[in-house]
């Protein structure tokens, strides 16, 4: 296993790091959603008092606020996030089934690969996206400590070499508030590196992948009943499908479907109701038919995003000491594969173990951007790498890349018929495992023998399961 590897299974235990706990007096979190909650709750076991400013007011209910406008998409929660929200809340799980969320089985999952289906390997709990900050929002209220403001943040103050605070403002006024550390989970628009150039300190080097991304995302009614798969995510490979990301339906609280389906560059699937629903029923497996032909709630909401973006923090040269970055104010990537959240976990458990090393708070954060590094670069390489190879993006791996990406197509079309390849690929897109543990001499050994075994017709759509004969 690398190094690499290592730290990231580290990270993403749920064993709590030994050391004692660093002692702050006040910490300030920029950002109320999943990644400045989850920071939150971290240092409420650090801190006397926990500050979360967040610009938007509607912080109660289940509606999507406007500081996430893609709030009302599909939000994956991997098996990776949903560990570590169960060891910072346990009983967090049965809690949000009881408030309406939903668990799927592994077995009443269909994982397709151009057509091809599989089950899943780990139990999935599904909600929409503003059902599940609630639930995160509300356990966090619970902690003392935790206070919660609605404001905006203007600006960073300084004192020698460390943050000392932020300037915020509520209803028109701006106010200094004092913090022994500042966290800055503001979110992929996040003014702090400007902030930090204003000021004579270096900003962190920012990268962007294109992704141009489109998203159709659509609710329908949900039948009561078991029904045989309940969650569903057909995946559709460059080489099969062009410019066609793919599609996913999971079930959601108060009797409901979501449905999604993606495209990059010009391929806009589903951008109309009719569209959505023809699609699923021709384009993709059997199961994404029978949920459309439920009936519609709403309208079809669509979402774009032009690029993935990381601000690598470990790479800064000249920093203040007192700031951290988690979430999307560090890297955020392509919505599709689902990592966003579940990145903001594990950049939590990041925080936890160095606020429980002998961590010098009055030096830049090094150490704490070096660990969290290894978590968005296991993300990163996943993600843009699949993004590279769409017909629309037009970035060909080359080199080692070129060879990683050959052996990487060998264990996705492996997964389909060899459980063991299955339970490792899956490990490492549900971000329970770092990506080199796909490239261990047992699983390529496996991939490559898979090449004999006999491989399952692809799952037909709807329309020619039931066309007659």
């Amino acid at each position: 296993m690398t190094s690499a590897a290592r730290t990231f299974a580290g990270i993403s235990s749920v064993v709590p790091p030994p050391g004692a706990p660093v002692r702050l007096g006040r910490a300030v979190v920029l950002g109320g959603s999943m990644a400045g909650l989850l920071a939150a709750r971290v240092l409420a076991e650090h801190a006397e008092t926990v500050v979360v400013i967040e610009r938007d007011p509607a912080t109660e209910g289940r509606g999507a606020r406007r500081g996430v406008p893609q709030g009302t998409q599909v939000h994956a929660l991997l098996r990776g996030g949903a560990r570590q929200l169960e060891r910072w809340f346990p009983g967090f799980a049965a809690r949000s089934v009881a408030a309406g969320a939903q668990r799927v089985p592994a077995a009443q999952q269909a994982i397709y690969t151009d057509g091809v289906g599989r089950t899943g390997v780990f139990e999935l709990l599904t909600s929409t996206r503003p059902f599940l900050e609630q639930q995160v929002r509300e356990h966090v209220r619970e902690l003392p400590g935790v206070q919660f403001r609605t404001g905006r943040v203007t600006g960073l103050e300084f004192r020698g070499g460390a943050v000392s605070g932020v300037r915020w403002t509520s209803d028109g006024s701006e106010e200094f508030l004092a913090g022994d550390l500042v966290v800055d989970a503001s979110g992929r628009a996040s003014k702090v590196s400007d902030w930090l150039s204003a000021a004579g300190w270096a900003a962190p080097p920012l990268t962007r992948q294109v992704t141009g991304i489109n998203y159709a995302t659509a609710f329908f009614r949900r039948p009561p009943g078991e029904h045989a798969v309940r969650a569903g995510v057909a995946l559709v490979r460059p080489g099969t499908g062009g410019d066609l990301g793919g599609a996913t339906f999971t079930p959601v609280e108060d009797d409901r479907w979501i449905v999604l389906l993606a495209g990059f560059g010009s391929c806009r699937p589903g951008s109309t109701a009719e569209d959505l629903v023809r699609r699923c029923r021709r384009d993709f497996p059997e199961p994404f038919g029978r949920v459309v032909s439920n009936e519609l709630l709403g309208d079809v909401v669509t979402y774009h995003q032009g690029d993935s973006r990381r601000r690598d923090w470990a790479a800064a040269g000249r920093l203040p000491a007192r700031l951290l970055a988690v979430g999307d104010a560090v890297a955020s990537f392509n919505p599709v594969y689902g990592q966003g959240m579940s990145s903001a976990a594990l950049h939590a458990s990041c925080l936890s173990r160095v606020l429980h090393s002998d961590v010098d708070l009055d030096a830049p954060a090094r150490g704490f951007f070096d660990l969290q590094r290894v978590v968005v670069d296991a993300a990163w390489a996943v993600s843009t790498g699949g993004d590279r190879s769409r017909p629309s993006i037009d970035q060909p791996p080359r080199g080692l890349e070129r060879v990683t990406a050959g052996l990487l197509d060998r264990i996705i079309d492996a997964a389909v018929v060899d459980p063991v390849v299955s339970r490792a690929f899956d490990a490492v897109t549900q971000m329970v495992e770092h990506p080199a543990t796909l490239f261990s001499p047992g699983v390529l050994g496996r991939s490559l023998r898979a090449r004999h075994l006999a491989r399952p017709e692809p799952t037909p759509s709807l329309e020619r399961a039931t066309r007659p004969a």
